[in-house]
């Protein structure tokens, strides 16, 4: 039942992420002065004008029609020699690859724009994008390790390069999903093992979640299975010290009880 609501959940979340991977409001506000800018220059600058242009492809955007629109600011792009409305064009046309679910592509004119301009204002936008892309991919547990771990360097990447980015609570909430993610998955093919009594892999998985997701809601499982693993390898010490560890951390689990009876028979 858990399993089939983290599908559904992710599901959904996919559907909202389509929806959702356009411009933050700084952006949008910096679009709207260029456009009112365009304009009033449109006529000046002659025939071809990268403002007016970008103002037009901007419409065509909003109007939902992305090839023209990424046709248009491809343009901008190649023909903006002033570097006034350039960087907005790169940064546009990786969003009309986000709009019209093309994940990939989107990645690649994002992470262009990062190269060219990073230190762009709106940089640590590009590199948020990038994350939310992949963890929109998500689709589980089982199926999500990738993504996730994707999604959280790219998130961890957002932090160390623009420590001061404006997304801080929203990527704090999705690095502590990726984590959950990942470890859920470790857990799950741990469990396999187990089961399989390929006792040795299993433990692998459980002292790899014990290392690098020590905030696992199931620890207290994994203790009891690693220890259990231990035993069933030979290594009553190492069985032990992770019953130990989990009387002395989680000592009202259902499993710290379970853990004294195994260390009263050593």
């Amino acid at each position: 039942m858990a399993r089939r609501l983290t599908l559904c959940f992710f599901v959904g979340f996919n559907i909202r992420m389509r929806r959702i991977l356009s411009l933050t409001f700084p952006v949008f506000v910096a679009l709207l002065v260029l456009s009112a800018c365009a304009k009033k220059q449109v006529v000046k600058n002659g025939p071809f004008s990268t403002e007016g242009s970008f103002a037009r492809a901007n419409a065509l955007f909003n109007k939902k029609d992305y090839d023209k629109a990424l046709k248009l600011f491809m343009l901008v792009k190649a023909r903006d020699i002033s570097g006034k409305v350039g960087p907005m064009a790169a940064l546009r046309m990786a969003d009309c690859y986000a709009r019209q679910d093309e994940p990939d592509s989107a990645i690649e004119a994002y992470r262009k724009f990062l190269g060219e301009y990073p230190d762009n204002i709106y940089a640590p936008y590009a590199q948020y994008q990038i994350a939310m892309i992949y963890f929109s991919q998500i689709e589980g547990y089982d199926r999500g390790f990738g993504a996730a771990r994707k999604a959280l360097n790219e998130f961890r990447k957002l932090k160390e390069l623009y420590p001061r980015n404006p997304y801080k609570d929203s990527v704090e909430m999705h690095i502590s999903r990726c984590r959950y993610i990942m470890a859920s998955y470790e857990f799950m093919v741990g469990n396999f093992y187990f089961k399989k009594k390929a006792y040795r892999g299993a433990l692998g998985r459980f002292e790899g979640i014990v290392e690098d997701y020590p905030d696992f809601v199931r620890m207290p499982q994994v203790l009891y299975l690693a220890a259990s693993s231990c035993r069933a390898l030979g290594d009553k010490g190492k069985a032990g010290l992770f019953l130990s560890q989990l009387e002395k951390n989680w000592p009202d689990s259902v499993y710290a009880a379970r853990a004294k009876k195994q260390l009263a028979l050593k």
